[in-house]
């Protein structure tokens, strides 16, 4: 499997963000995007997860097993700042509702509802309106979306907001293990992930430089 990004550029409005964003993530690796805030993180996260249009470039997807041809935001779950759950409804039924709306691409490492429940630590309450829940274990559930549902790539967009150290334990571990089998992550962050071999995007904004440290 290979997520490739070539010669990407975008705009917020009239100003050009980044350009010239180039970077390709093959089975097992992980890329964090770091910068000041407005230097284009979650823009490019967006572009990736084909929420955006770029303003030049491409984003490709390969996986030469694959039954189908699958586009990169096909292959892609993105989780950004706001969670995507309704607050009047159960977290039972949040995660059944995502589960079934990816259902077509599912497969045997998908998991069922209360084990993704259980997953984040939070298996006991999945019975409850997810509004009841506190900020921290709204994030938590809202991390579950990706596991009821498999799908090779994360894009994850400052995951660990509102998460305790606990917490931030539970979804290091739930990352390694995606990574180990088989897929991949790309992360804009200010806070350490805790991955081990992790390539980082320093995003400078302005001029659309980008530095890449390995």
């Amino acid at each position: 499997m290979r997520l490739t990004a070539e010669n990407l550029s975008a705009r917020r409005g009239e100003d050009l963000i980044f350009r010239d964003v180039s970077f390709a993530l093959e089975a097992g690796e992980s890329l964090v995007l770091t910068g000041r805030n407005g230097s284009g993180k979650s823009t490019l996260l967006r572009v990736i997860a084909g929420l955006l249009r770029p303003e030049s470039g491409k984003v490709t997807w390969h996986a030469p097993d694959a039954e189908e041809e699958m586009k990169a935001a096909e292959a892609s779950h993105y989780l950004g700042h706001r969670n995507a759950m309704k607050t009047e409804l159960s977290v039972t039924e949040n995660l059944s509702f995502w589960r079934d709306f990816f259902s077509r691409r599912n497969d045997n490492r998908s998991l069922s509802v209360g084990e993704a429940a259980d997953a984040v630590g939070l298996g006991g309450i999945a019975h409850l309106p997810f509004g009841y829940l506190s900020a921290g274990q709204q994030r938590r559930m809202a991390f579950a979306k990706l596991l009821v549902s498999w799908r090779p790539v994360w894009i994850l967009d400052e995951p660990t907001a509102a998460l305790d150290v606990s917490a931030e334990s539970v979804f290091t571990t739930l990352i390694k293990s995606h990574l180990k089998d088989g897929g991949i992550v790309l992360a804009a962050t200010h806070q350490p992930l805790g991955l081990e071999k992790a390539r980082e995007l320093k995003m400078t904004g302005f001029a659309g430089v980008m530095e890449e440290v390995w």
